[in-house]
């Protein structure tokens, strides 16, 4: 699948696709940063037991809605500025859907769990509510939608001789699932967090390497 050519073959370069793709380079650190700052800070959350979903629910759940918002709006204009650069089809399909998955995410809340926000009974939910399934199903689709981008832009990497470069898309596309997995299993125990945190960091920042990778080549 040609997912996107590394370099761009744009004679004289395209300042609005450079500048779309600075919301790329901007939204990793935005939504990581965000999401700690609450995380360390909101009452009854702990990172080692909790999903930085659960952020969503309380009084300050706004704050993460805006972070998920925010966020996924910058990675759908990036999105379009690979798609000016002719960067193939499937390269700013795959990103977008990113964005608009992550916003569809923080639309849909989780349901309380693990005693957060604080009051909440120890343990998952009994039953998922349907905006806590729509909410898992966005978050699948989101980690999904990327991983498969890692190992398009692996090959295009590896076919440019740029090793290192497909040796972290390969990484990432495998490394991130393995979190996945683990937080999954993890949460049955109440110990989930720090994996699940894995993965939206993992994500952020190969979304943020490679807007700096394809901002430099432009």
């Amino acid at each position: 699948m040609d997912t996107t050519s590394i370099s761009p073959q744009v004679t004289g370069g395209d300042t609005v696709a450079r500048r779309l793709i600075a919301c790329g380079v901007v939204a990793g650190p935005l939504f990581i940063g965000a999401s700690l700052i609450q995380a360390l800070t909101r009452s009854g959350f702990s990172l080692t037991r909790h999903a930085i979903s659960l952020l969503l629910l309380g009084d300050a759940g706004w704050i993460q809605f805006a972070n998920f918002v925010v966020t996924g709006l910058l990675a759908v204009a990036f999105a379009v500025g690979v798609w000016r650069l002719r960067h193939g089809t499937w390269a700013p399909v795959l990103i977008g859907a990113y964005g608009v998955l992550l916003i569809a995410a923080g639309c849909c809340r989780p349901d309380p769990a693990d005693g957060f926000p604080p009051g909440t009974p120890d343990g998952a939910a009994a039953t998922m509510s349907g905006h806590a399934g729509l909410h898992s199903l966005a978050f699948f689709g989101l980690v999904l939608a990327v991983i498969v981008a890692c190992f398009g832009y692996a090959r295009q990497f590896r076919a440019r001789n740029l090793r290192a470069w497909a040796r972290y898309c390969v990484a990432t596309g495998l490394g991130t699932p393995v979190l996945l997995v683990a937080g999954m299993a993890l949460s049955a125990t109440g110990n989930g967090g720090i994996p699940l945190l894995g993965v939206a960091v993992a994500t952020s920042a190969w979304l943020t390497a490679m807007a700096v990778h394809l901002r430099a080549q432009a």
